[in-house]
């Protein structure tokens, strides 16, 4: 039996340059088998040094590369003097038999010799046929060893015919086994194993691997997000990470048995130029992830928000003047993941080609062949009928995805190589012909997925060459926890949505917006101001006025008239408006509507607007759209277009308000006369406004049963799974700090608020509404005994049996690696927005108990809190509070503007990360 590391075999490195690790020689010759605890220490002793070695040489300027190969060599270097310590000095033997053979094998990645610093050991013990005593003395004593040592170590131990069973009916072992390496142990043993594997396995099922690898990869896409666009990718299993290489080197070892990629090329699978691009995706993904491990001390492979910046400034990004070093890293990173995933798509489609089972169809015939317009069609694929003809005709590119496109065919792997090859071609001669813009705008506007469409020349890099405008943000990121996607991912998903309007696919989810999709007029402008909408990002500036400068100059060229282009500049310079408005204003103060009427203006504007903010807001990321705020759009559009119809506000309000009362006096039969025509009487207008009839009809039953039971303090619950939102309702004697009280109690509750309207009828009685959601996935808090503890909290507060400020210190809702995302602090006064009410909106770091924070400055400062509009972008919230000062007036005088902005910032200051020492009773969290 040899011990000898095998140093010959697939995946070594002969042009690595020879840096071993130090010799363990005098540490295994000093070792005494009745001193284990010695040795172990001597050995970490050891371990701790090369590691120490390793990273530092890495930090230092090494190659990954040489990193990630030098760690697998310390292993080996490991594991080859344990177990000869181990045969020679614990369990010799004299004259082992043909059954007591054994072989430990390197498999999955560390067989290819590969090891990031916290990697698994992923170790396979071989032996003949059958296990033996003095086998399983040698695995137990190293696996006792390596995990005593602190390493993870994955391991199987089998036999050959185990090893040939196991690889033919499971692909995970079969892909394990196909990186097989010898450590140390019999080479006879393994030689043999490699032999049956080969014959056995690889010999003539290479389809089925092919088929299973491809399905298991868009398994693994599905899993971890389906996109190589999310803003804290997954650097080893994510879409265009290393896993999708290799996958790429597994295919190409099991169909061609290559040990090395360079061997593809004589394959004719890799040119020299793919695989130098293979060769510079891998090194910098070796280096993300060695840093990611190195940082965090563990196999971390998810590049979050926190590590980012710390990546970035390792790998040498600095800040520039328009761009952060983060957002330049991520984009790098993000053009990385897109040649991966260029690669891998034109790599894997080739050999699936290459490798089909042969088909007696009329395709294969050539009886099913089509030529359309220089294109031929064969099979369900699409490709040029000429290798030429990109370089003749570069517009033939264009043509080639709106043809897919129009007759739902897949593009052949060869034209998309064809494309990369000939994308220098797509010049400004190109951008300016009007056919080529008539085809593009074609496939932006077809009814056919036109976001497939895209996101396919978004992929071959055929959008931003001819797109300049849209090349500016591919791979764009936004350090922020609210954005899921990158920009040009973002943009195409809204394009998609608008997609799915239009199939009705959304009208349980964006009824308003399915109802009114047919009635636009302007279906070209709005896919033009959805393409444009963010491309002024990255650029510095306010990126609304900048796309809009962006595609006045464009739409000329893109062939819209005039008339079109100053509508597509309007959307894009006020996409954001509804939104704001919605979101951040009273929307039954009649200013709010009259000042977005006045920049709408038209009601072919309106539905624009409403589909176009529906569509953005929903493309953000999973789980950012959700009723409430679909709701608050719906009533604003509503508004809005009520105000188009004409006539008076403050007459239409009336008119509602009577028309409401009348409504709800139908829906009180028990009541009499006298007790409903008081009922209504202790209501403001804007109460009416305010609430629909069933929440009206709710309160009016609350506010009864209350008095009649004499109850002090009235809590209510109402759930609304459609709007994710559950309505609290408080019905208590008003009182200063009442709001404080209860919102402290609230964020306490571990729920978000994302609105409270707050009213107080002309007898002094307080009947507030406050919308909560589930802070972890806002949904509507629905379960019966949170409700029961959230309501504890709020009557304990308003009690005052909580301390909030000592029972809120310390609480964080958002993941530590928020807090690497910079929020700017901003409050702003605003007495134009309301005829009635200053307007206050704060904006800053979104934690628990903020919203207590400014409301008891609020209170402080002698402001009476009309409504609270509560709007959180993933680590940055904004509050928007509507007031008046004790005497019912806006607050107008400069001094008392300038002390508001200055306690609301000291109160955004104010660090709640760190419990006090001797902090008081706290209620427990619903």
């Amino acid at each position: 039996m040899s011990s000898a590391l095998r140093l010959d075999g697939p995946f070594q490195r002969p042009d690595h340059p020879d840096d071993p690790p130090r010799p363990l020689g005098k540490i295994m010759a000093a070792a005494r088998p009745d001193a284990q605890s010695a040795l172990l220490h001597d050995l970490r002793s050891w371990l701790s040094e090369e590691r120490s070695r390793l990273r530092g040489a890495f930090e230092a300027g090494l190659d990954p590369e040489q990193a990630i190969y030098g760690y697998a060599r310390t292993i080996d270097a490991l594991i080859g003097a344990l177990l000869d310590f181990a045969r020679g000095r614990l369990y010799p033997l004299a004259n082992p038999t043909r059954g007591e053979r054994l072989a430990v094998v390197a498999v999955g990645g560390y067989g290819r010799g590969e090891l990031a610093p916290f990697s698994d050991i992923d170790l396979l013990f071989l032996h003949p046929y059958k296990r033996t005593p003095h086998g399983e003395q040698m695995i137990e004593f190293l696996l006792y060893k390596l995990w005593d040592l602190g390493l993870k170590v994955g391991q199987a131990t089998r036999s050959v015919d185990d090893c040939i069973r196991l690889a033919r009916s499971d692909v995970t072992i079969c892909t394990s086994l196909l990186e097989a390496r010898l450590i140390w142990g019999d080479e006879p043993l393994f030689d043999g194993f490699e032999t049956r594997f080969a014959r056995e396995v690889l010999h003539g099922s290479s389809i089925a691997f092919v088929e299973a690898k491809l399905a298991e990869r868009d398994a693994r896409h599905q899993r971890t997000g389906d996109s190589r666009y999310l803003l804290e990718p997954n650097v080893k299993e994510g879409k265009g990470g290393l896993r999708d290489l290799h996958t790429l080197f597994w295919l190409g070892r099991f169909l061609y048995r290559i040990d090395q990629p360079a061997d593809l090329i004589g394959h004719g699978v890799l040119t020299r130029a793919t695989l130098r691009k293979f060769l510079v995706a891998r090194k910098f993904l070796w280096a993300v992830r060695c840093h990611l491990h190195y940082l965090t001390g563990r196999a971390e492979e998810r590049l979050t928000f926190d590590l980012q910046p710390e990546v970035a400034r390792r790998m040498g990004y600095r800040d520039r003047k328009t761009s952060r070093a983060v957002e330049r890293f991520m984009k790098r990173y993000y053009l990385i993941a897109k040649e991966v995933g260029s690669l891998t798509r034109i790599f894997c489609a080739s050999i699936e080609e290459r490798h089909k089972r042969p088909r007696l169809t009329l395709a294969r015939l050539g009886l099913g062949r089509r030529r359309v317009d220089g294109m031929l069609i064969q099979g369900g694929r699409i490709g040029p009928e000429d290798a030429k003809l990109f370089e003749r005709e570069p517009m033939a590119m264009l043509r080639l995805f709106h043809l897919a496109q129009e007759r739902d065919l897949d593009i052949h792997p060869e034209a998309l190589r064809l494309i990369t090859l000939n994308l220098k071609r797509v010049d400004q001669h190109l951008r300016d012909d009007p056919a080529a813009n008539a085809c593009f705008l074609a496939l932006l506007t077809s009814r056919k997925a036109p976001d497939r469409t895209l996101r396919r020349m978004n992929e071959a890099g055929l959008l931003g060459r001819f797109l300049p405008e849209f090349g500016r943000i591919v791979a764009q990121m936004e350090h922020s926890l609210y954005h899921v996607y990158t920009v040009d991912e973002h943009t195409i998903q809204a394009i998609g949505v608008i997609h799915e309007i239009e199939q009705g696919a959304l009208r349980d989810e964006l009824p308003l917006a399915t109802k009114l999709m047919p009635k636009i007029l302007s279906r070209t402008e709005l896919l033009v101001a959805l393409l444009f909408h963010d491309l002024g990002k990255g650029r510095g500036g306010d990126h609304s006025e900048i796309g809009a400068d962006l595609v006045a100059q464009a739409g000329p060229r893109l062939g819209l008239s005039p008339e079109q282009t100053e509508t597509v500049v309007w959307l894009v310079r006020h996409h954001l408006l509804m939104s704001r408005v919605a979101f951040k204003r009273d929307i039954e103060d009649p200013k709010t509507v009259a000042d977005l009427v006045e920049r709408v203006q038209s009601p072919e504007r309106l539905r624009l607007l409403l589909i176009m903010t529906a569509a953005d807001i929903r493309a953000v990321g999973p789980g950012v759209w959700n009723g409430w705020k679909g709701q608050l759009l719906r009533d604003l559009y509503h508004e809005a277009e009520a105000a188009m119809a004409g006539g008076d506000w403050t007459a239409r309000a009336v008119q509602r308000v009577e028309a409401k009362q009348q409504v709800l006096t139908r829906e009180l039969p028990g009541w009499a006369p006298a007790a409903i025509r008081a009922y209504l009487d202790r209501h403001d207008p804007r109460y009416w406004l305010s609430f629909d009839t069933a929440a009206q009809r709710w309160h009016a039953d609350l506010v009864r049963a209350a008095e009649r039971e004499g109850r002090p303090l009235t809590i209510e619950f109402r759930v609304d799974r459609f709007r994710a939102r559950t309505e609290m309702v408080l019905f208590a004697p008003d009182h200063s700090g009442l709001f404080m009280k209860v919102v402290g109690a609230l964020a306490l509750s571990g729920v978000s608020i994302v609105d409270a309207r707050i009213f107080t009828t002309t007898d002094g009685m307080a009947l507030d509404s406050f919308g909560i959601q589930n802070a972890d996935d806002l949904s509507a808090v629905a379960d019966d005994g949170r409700l029961g503890r959230i309501r504890a909290n709020v009557e304990r507060a308003l009690m005052g049996e909580i301390a909030l400020d000592r029972a809120l210190a310390g609480r964080r809702s958002q993941p530590q690696r928020a807090l690497a995302i910079e929020v700017e602090r901003r409050v702003l006064v605003d007495n134009n927005a309301s005829r009635t009410h200053t307007v206050i909106e704060v904006n800053g770091r979104d934690r628990p108990g903020l919203l207590f924070r400014l409301a008891r400055a609020l209170k402080d400062l002698g402001m009476v809190i009309s409504s609270a509009h509560i709007s959180t972008y993933g680590e940055r919230v904004v509050d928007v509070f509507y007031v008046k000062d004790v005497f019912g007036l806006k607050v107008t005088q400069p001094t008392k503007i300038r002390r508001i902005q200055r306690e609301l910032d000291r109160a955004l200051r104010e660090d709640v990360e760190a419990a006090p020492a001797g902090a008081g009773r706290t209620a427990a969290p619903a």
